[in-house]
């Protein structure tokens, strides 16, 4: 494993290899970007590169230090995740006595924090301190979605490190050349920001299902409403599927902004390739502002989702419209 095997983020890469190559890491960087872009991975392969003992810009991946970090036993390398829903100033009180003692003969230790944005305002502070005044060579990785999030002292003490998401065109080509179906490989670069993280949802339960049940679902409402209606409420208020209903809307999201595209006669970059032909039939029905419409309702509900609406009213609104009703 090394820096290469982490998909995308080519800039990441540079400015941490190059801090190793000039010897200039800094002692506290933000990793900053959506979920799935490789945040943890890159932490953990700028981690061994620190700690390798072949390579002085990468991990050669099989040096007793490399091998230490990779199983989570480096003694010098502290993991924090949040305990319950936040980080809390026990936590990084813990990780101040332990960075008390000497480091090893790397003379480096390190931290990572995952989620650094749930830290309670208490353990923000404690942090601070600890990033003004560290006891010795000490390297901070605080992983978060959202950067803008942390106290601005923090932000000033760390060194911005934006991750973005993957390219989908770069994402699609790689999982395709893993031999992932490409029907669900269409929906999850649509959905994820990374190769991993859309592999992760591809393998999830329920998300062929899931597509599957878009394509169901948009039928019914559009040829027998009742029989969709009872789908829905079998499948997916009531039934397994119930708990990734805000999965299944982002899918049929994707469904309707591919009958936007038909019903003004564009065939190109859909998502729902295998079943253009009856899509492209149905969205004709229709003028291209009923799909746009529908698309409005389908993020609305969302939104309402979020504060507990009904799910099963929700979602029999949301069908009926398809049909126009």
């Amino acid at each position: 494993m090394s820096f290469q095997s982490i998909a995308g983020q080519d800039r990441v890469k540079r400015i941490l290899q190059n801090s190793l190559r000039t010897d200039k890491v800094s002692h506290a960087y933000i990793f900053t970007g959506p979920s799935g872009t490789g945040r943890s991975a890159m932490a953990k392969e700028f981690a061994k590169a620190i700690y390798c003992q072949v390579l002085k810009d990468d991990a050669c991946g099989e040096c007793l230090n490399c091998r230490k970090v990779e199983h989570g036993n480096h003694p010098d390398l502290h993991w924090v995740v949040p305990d319950g829903a936040s980080i809390k100033i026990e936590q990084i009180r813990e990780l101040q006595q332990q960075f008390a003692y000497r480091a090893t003969a790397s003379g480096t230790k390190m931290y990572v924090l995952e989620k650094a944005e749930t830290m309670t305002v208490q353990a923000a502070n404690s942090l601070l301190k600890f990033l003004e005044e560290p006891t010795s060579h000490v390297v901070a990785i605080l992983i978060t979605e959202n950067g803008h999030a942390l106290l601005p002292t923090i932000r000033s003490r760390s060194q911005w490190i934006p991750f973005v998401p993957m390219a989908r065109s770069a994402m699609t080509e790689a999982l395709l050349k893993e031999g992932q179906p490409p029907a669900l490989v269409q929906i999850a670069v649509h959905l994820a920001a990374g190769v991993d993280a859309a592999r992760t949802l591809m393998q999830g339960n329920g998300f062929a299902e899931l597509r599957n049940l878009v394509i169901q679902l948009t039928k019914e409402s559009l040829g027998r409403l009742p029989s969709a209606l009872l789908t829905a409420q079998q499948k997916l208020t009531k039934g397994e599927l119930s708990e990734h209903l805000v999965t299944f809307l982002d899918m049929l999201i994707l469904w309707l902004k591919d009958m936007v595209q038909l019903s003004v006669g564009n065939r190109e970059s859909l998502i729902y390739k295998d079943q253009t032909d009856w899509m492209a039939q149905q969205a004709m029905h229709y003028p291209s502002h009923h799909w746009i419409a529908c698309m409005e309702l389908a993020i609305e509900t969302q939104k309402r989702l979020r504060f507990h609406t009904n799910p099963q009213l929700a979602l029999e609104k949301l069908l009926m419209r398809l049909k126009g009703v």
